[in-house]
C-alpha cells in the first residue's frame, strides 16, 4: 500500500544508474545476499524502477527498457523493448513501470531531472516490440483486465501540477481513450492504486487532511466504480484487500491516529467498519503490505522502527524491534507470498536487507560484508524540551572515536511540514561529512509525521510557530550537551523545510554560523495570497488562508522569513534554487535574497569598520525540477561553502566524496 502523504510537495527525482532484481525461482533472500557480498563496498548503488511479472524481469538498461528472464536477470543478456531516447528528451530515465496482467503490453513513465513532466509509454510486447501509444503529463497508472479478457490502462493526468482526472484507455484493434471522472474540488488530488491481490483498483481522491477512495472492480472494470465512504472533513482512510475483506487504515475515531479497520468488501460503508488493530501512541505508520494470511505494518514509534507481522488467520500480533542504527525503510516489490523483504537505511549506512519469512516465523538479516561505518560512528537518539514542555526527538550520528565533541562542525537537518518524516535515507555526502569529524542532527519537530497525525496537527497552521520553537530548542539541548559550539553550526533544510530555517535565521541568528537551503519555501504570506500559483489551494490546510482569514494573515507574518527579515547580524546562507520550479516560484527566493542583502548591508553600515559581514550565495540551476538529491554540482557547492564559512580544511573530504560519487 501506498501512503502518499507528501504526494504534491518535495519530489525528490533520482537519476537511476544501476538494476537490481530478485527471483521467484530461488530464495530471494539468498540470492540478494550473494550480491551484495560482491558488490564493492565503498560505492553505493541506486536502485533502479524494476517490475518482475511472470518468467521475466523489467527495468532500465543504459537509455532502454529492456527485460530479462528472471534467472539471468544479473546478466547482459536482455531485450530491448523502447529506446527511450525516441522521446528526444535529456537524460531521460524510468520512474515507474507496469506490466498488463498477461504481459501483451508494458506501460513506462519515463521523467527527466531537470523536470517534473512525464511522459507514459505503451509498448506492445510481440517478436518486434512497438510504442503502441504515448501519454503526456501522467502521475499515477494501472493495468486491469475486461471480462473480454481485454488489458485497460487507468492514469490519472497532471495539469499544473494538480492531478484531477482519471482515464482508461485500451490498445490494439480496440482503440480506446476516455476520461470517467474529474475532482471539481481543486483542494483534492487523485491518485491510483491496485490492491494488493489485483482484484479491486482503487480511486484515491486526498487532500492534507481528508480522503474519498471508489473501488474499480478488477473483474468488470466498465462497470461503474463503487464509493466506500463519502469524505468526512478531517478523516483519512486507506484501502487494500483479502479475501472479499476490505483492510482499511484509518483515522477516524478516538484517538485521531491511524488505525487498522475492516469489512466486508459488499459492505464497505463507515458504518460496517471493524476496528482490527490499535497502534500505540506516538506512533507513525509507514506502510502497510497485505499477504494471504498475514498483514505486515512498518513502523516508527519514539523515534525507532518496528514490523508488526498479524496473522490474519488467529490475528496473532508479532511485533519486531529493528536495529537501532536503522532509520528508514525502503519497500520491496514483491509478489512471493511467503516471504516479505525490505530494506532498512540510515543517512550515512546504504540500505541493508532483511527478509521476515512468515513459515519460520522469524526475519532474517543479509550476511557478508558488514558496513565499517558501524564500528567507526555512533547514533544516538536523544530528545529536547521545547518551550511548551514538549520533548521534542533527535537523531545524531558521529565518529566513534571523535574528541572534545564541542570543536566538532555540527550539521543540524530540519524540515517540519506537510506531516512527512524529515528525510533521512543514504545520502553519500553524509557518510563523508561523518568520516570527516562532522556531527549530524537529525530534529524532527512538529508539523511533520515522525510521531504520527497529532504531531503534525500541532505543527501546521496557526500552530506552526511550535516547530520553530522546536528546533530552537534543539540547537540549544545539543549545544548544552556538549555538541559543537555556535561558531561551527550550520543549519539545512529543503523546500518547506526553509520556511523553519528562515525562521529561525530572523528570531535567534546567533545559534548559527552557516546555512545551505535548496529550493526553499521562504515567502509564505505573499506565496498563499496568490490563488494563481498551481498548488496555493491544496496549500490552505497546511498554511492557512491569509486571503480571506484575518486570523491566518496575521499569524504568517510573525514567523513568514520574508517578512521578518531585518536589519541584524545573520549567518552565511547559500541557497540553491531551479529557474523554472513551478513548486517553489523562483520569484520569491530572489526577493528574499535582495532583502536579505539589503538588511545585512544596512547592519554593516551602522556597526561600522571592522565588521565582517556575512556571505549570501544564490545558485540558481537550470531547469524546471523542485529538488535533485544527487546533483554533484549542487552537493559540491554546498560543502565547499560549510568548509569555508567554517574555516575547515576540505582536503580529504573532497577525496573521499569522489570516490561515493563516482566522479
Amino acid at each position: 500500500m501506498i501512503i502518499p502523504v507528501n504526494f504534491f510537495q518535495d519530489f525528490l527525482p533520482i537519476k537511476q544508474e544501476n538494476k537490481d532484481s530478485l527471483s521467484e525461482n530461488m530464495d530471494a533472500f539468498e540470492k540478494v545476499r550473494t550480491k551484495l557480498e560482491t558488490q564493492p563496498q565503498e560505492e553505493y548503488e541506486i536502485i533502479n524502477a524494476e517490475v518482475k511479472h511472470g518468467g521475466f524481469v523489467y527495468y532500465q538498461e543504459g537509455c532502454c527498457l529492456v527485460r530479462s528472464k528472471d534467472e539471468e536477470a544479473d546478466n547482459d543478456n536482455y531485450e530491448v523493448l523502447f529506446n527511450l531516447e525516441e522521446l528526444k528528451l535529456d537524460q531521460p530515465f524510468i520512474d515507474c513501470i507496469r506490466v498488463a496482467p498477461d504481459e501483451k503490453y508494458v506501460a513506462a513513465k519515463i521523467r527527466t531531472e531537470d523536470s517534473e513532466a512525464s511522459t507514459c509509454i505503451v509498448v506492445k510486447l510481440s517478436d518486434q516490440p512497438v510504442m503502441e501509444a504515448s501519454f503526456p503529463n501522467v502521475s499515477s497508472f494501472e493495468w486491469v483486465k475486461d471480462e473480454e479478457e481485454e488489458d485497460v490502462l487507468f492514469y490519472t493526468f497532471q495539469r499544473n501540477l494538480r492531478c484531477h482526472d482519471v482515464y482508461r484507455a485500451t490498445f490494439g484493434d480496440n482503440k480506446r481513450n476516455e476520461r470517467f471522472y474529474t475532482e471539481k474540488d481543486p483542494s483534492y488530488f487523485v491518485f491510483l492504486y491496485l490492491t494488493k491481490d489485483s482484484r479491486f483498483l482503487t480511486i484515491n481522491i486526498m487532500n492534507k487532511t481528508t480522503s474519498e477512495v471508489w473501488l474499480i472492480d478488477g473483474l468488470s472494470p466498465w462497470d461503474p466504480p463503487v464509493l466506500i465512504q463519502k469524505r468526512i472533513h478531517g478523516v483519512l482512510y486507506y484501502v487494500e484487500h483479502r479475501d472479499d475483506e476490505l483492510y482499511i487504515l484509518t483515522n477516524v475515531g478516538e484517538p485521531t491516529e491511524f488505525k487498522l479497520m475492516r469489512t466486508a468488501a459488499d459492505t464497505p460503508a463507515i458504518m460496517n467498519w471493524d476496528l482490527f488493530f490499535t497502534m500505540k501512541r506516538n506512533t507513525k505508520v509507514v506502510d502497510l503490505d497485505m499477504f494471504k494470511d498475514h498483514c505486515v505494518l512498518f513502523l516508527k514509534h519514539s523515534n525507532l522502527l518496528y514490523v508488526n507481522v498479524i496473522g490474519l488467520a488467529d490475528d496473532s500480533v508479532r511485533s519486531l524491534k529493528l536495529p537501532p542504527w536503522a532509520c528508514g525503510f525502503i519497500m520491496d516489490t514483491n509478489s512471493d507470498p511467503k516471504n516479505c523483504p525490505f530494506q532498512l537505511c540510515s543517512p550515512i549506512r546504504p540500505p541493508k536487507y532483511y527478509t521476515y519469512k512468515f513459515a519460520e516465523g522469524k526475519l532474517f538479516e543479509e550476511t557478508g560484508h558488514e558496513d565499517p561505518i558501524t564500528k567507526t560512528s555512533r547514533v544516538l537518539r536523544l530528545e529536547a524540551k521545547s518551550k511548551d514542555g514538549k520533548s521534542v526527538p533527535m537523531t545524531i550520528f558521529h565518529k566513534t572515536d571523535s574528541e572534545d565533541l564541542q570543536k566538532k562542525p555540527l550539521l543540524v537537518h530540519v524540515y517540519g511540514a506537510y506531516g512527512m518524516d524529515l528525510k533521512m535515507n543514504f545520502r553519500p555526502e553524509r557518510r563523508v561529512l561523518v568520516d570527516d569529524g562532522w556531527i549530524l542532527a537529525y530534529c524532527h519537530v512538529r508539523g511533520g509525521g515522525e510521531l504520527g497525525l497529532q504531531w503534525h496537527a500541532d505543527g501546521r497552521l496557526t500552530k506552526k510557530l511550535n516547530g520553530l520553537a522546536d528546533l530552537e530548542a534543539c540547537i540549544k539541548t545539543l549545544h548544552g550537551q556538549g555538541f559543537s559550539q555556535p561558531s561551527l553550526t550550520a543549519l539545512t533544510a529543503f523546500s518547506a523545510g526553509g520556511v523553519l530555517v528562515g525562521a529561525l535565521c530572523n528570531s535567534n541568528p546567533e545559534l548559527l554560523r552557516a546555512v545551505t537551503l535548496e529550493a526553499p519555501f521562504l515567502d509564505v504570506l505573499n506565496t498563499m495570497m496568490d490563488t494563481t500559483l498551481p498548488l496555493t489551494l491544496e496549500e490552505l490546510e497546511e498554511w492557512g488562508n491569509p486571503s480571506s482569514d484575518e486570523k491566518h494573515k496575521n499569524y504568517i507574518k510573525r514567523y513568514c522569513p520574508y517578512q521578518n527579515i531585518k536589519p541584524q547580524h545573520y549567518p552565511s546562507i547559500h541557497i540553491t534554487a531551479y529557474e523554472n520550479d513551478e513548486r517553489v516560484p523562483l520569484k520569491g527566493i530572489v526577493n528574499y535574497t535582495d532583502k536579505l542583502k539589503e538588511a545585512i548591508m544596512e547592519h554593516a553600515k551602522d556597526t561600522g569598520e571592522g565588521y565582517q559581514a556575512p556571505n549570501v550565495v544564490l545558485d540558481i540551476q537550470p531547469g524546471g525540477n523542485h529538488v535533485i538529491e544527487d546533483s554533484h554540482k549542487k552537493i559540491t557547492a554546498q560543502i565547499k561553502f560549510l568548509y569555508e564559512e567554517l574555516g575547515l580544511d576540505s582536503t580529504s573530504v573532497f577525496e573521499n566524496l569522489k570516490k561515493y560519487l563516482k566522479f
